[in-house]
């Protein structure tokens, strides 16, 4: 039985104490532990859920992560990848009839991500007049859109400061900025596996500015490829760290990377009985075990972000349950569209019931929420 590190400057954990404790205490312990931050935050005997719908708006992308099969290269750019998808540009109708099918089961909020298109494709004022679009028609949803990474690519083409383009879209309607493009805060990662994307200073940075005009963000870790466990628990650091800054962050987000037959997924892994740790070089997929591990180490360093979602959409139902104990208070959305991961291979689906029955079966009442996880039923 392992035996759990002793935590010596307070209620704080170090990075060097997070990396002890990842490396000598079983997942149990870790479980342990987490569950009890997670009880002392949220002692309520209910766990949330939002109902909500991801619309990808537009798949033409410049930039070449290689964790993604979803993105299609514009018109005048050849990634010279030949697996990609055709590229489509979602029109006004076409989302507002995606928001209706969402109003239509209770749905509250719309997540709505797409790549980073070039100027020509989609002027600044096509996004100011989709949040227009969405707020005239469907005043009721909160839209909860563009992450830190698009935001960056508005500054970049549109030649304007994120400030000023984060204004001009909160004035036209949007609400929230979603944490996707987080993947791992650490430039050296980065630059292998998200190229033409923002570093970490730029993503932070984009975060800042938006906590700033009082704008919530959510942030996210994708993890379980090329990096290393101290590269996770950096990630963890600046947004620890940030958090202490601002208080912007409404939630945390953690999944493991899908591989699919993505480029990411086609490196060379360590064989399958290496015990050892990540090196930063060979692809170590993480499995369900690995998921739960480091969900509670997050949930255990990130003293200061309210909330922490299970990931059922990369991981399961059963395992989704199970991060009901071991650091997550949320079971996230029922998202009744999803393409991103989808397009890796993973397809997990579940209604508002099944979401329901899997929290009262893990003991606590199931309650809907809002964006700023207030119970709204």
């Amino acid at each position: 039985m392992s035996v759990a590190p002793v935590i010596t400057t307070g209620t704080r954990l170090t990075d060097d104490e997070a990396l002890a404790m990842y490396r000598e205490c079983s997942i149990h312990e870790l479980g342990r532990r987490a569950h009890e931050v997670t009880m002392r935050l949220h002692p309520e005997t209910y766990r949330t859920y939002v109902v909500d719908r991801n619309i990808n708006y537009a798949n033409y992308c410049t930039a070449k992560c290689i964790f993604c099969n979803f993105k299609a290269d514009p018109p005048d750019m050849d990634s010279g990848r030949k697996d990609l998808p055709s590229g489509y540009v979602l029109s006004f109708e076409q989302i507002g009839a995606k928001i209706e099918e969402l109003l239509a089961i209770g749905g509250t909020q719309v997540l709505m991500q797409g790549g980073l298109a070039p100027a020509e494709m989609l002027p600044f004022k096509w996004y100011l007049d989709l949040m227009r679009f969405i707020k005239k028609e469907y005043p009721q949803v909160h839209v909860h859109a563009f992450s830190p990474p698009e935001i960056y690519a508005f500054e970049q083409i549109f030649n304007m400061p994120v400030r000023e383009i984060l204004l001009r879209l909160r004035e036209a309607g949007l609400d929230s900025i979603p944490g996707g493009g987080g993947e791992i805060l650490v430039d050296r990662v980065r630059d292998r596996i998200g190229i033409g994307k923002t570093n970490t200073e730029q993503y932070l940075y984009t975060c800042r500015e938006a906590h700033k005009l009082g704008m919530k963000t959510s942030i996210t870790m994708m993890f379980g490829h090329i990096e290393t466990i101290a590269d996770r628990i950096e990630h963890l650091r600046l947004i620890r760290d940030l958090q202490d800054e601002t208080g912007g962050f409404s939630a945390y987000i953690c999944w493991t990377f899908q591989p699919g037959d993505t480029p990411l997924g086609r490196l060379k892994q360590f064989p399958p009985d290496y015990t050892g740790e990540p090196d930063g070089k060979h692809l170590v997929l993480a499995d369900a075990n690995e998921y739960l591990r480091m969900l509670a180490l997050s949930r255990i360093y990130l003293d200061n972000i309210p909330n922490v979602q299970s990931s059922w959409v990369t991981q399961g139902p059963k395992i989704g349950q199970i991060a009901l104990f071991y650091g997550a208070n949320d079971m996230g959305s029922v998202m009744m569209e999803e393409n991103v991961v989808s397009a890796a291979g993973t397809v997990f689906d579940l209604n508002e019931n099944q979401i329901r029955d899997i929290i009262t079966d893990a003991g606590w009442q199931p309650r809907k929420r809002n964006f700023y996880y207030e119970p709204i039923d």
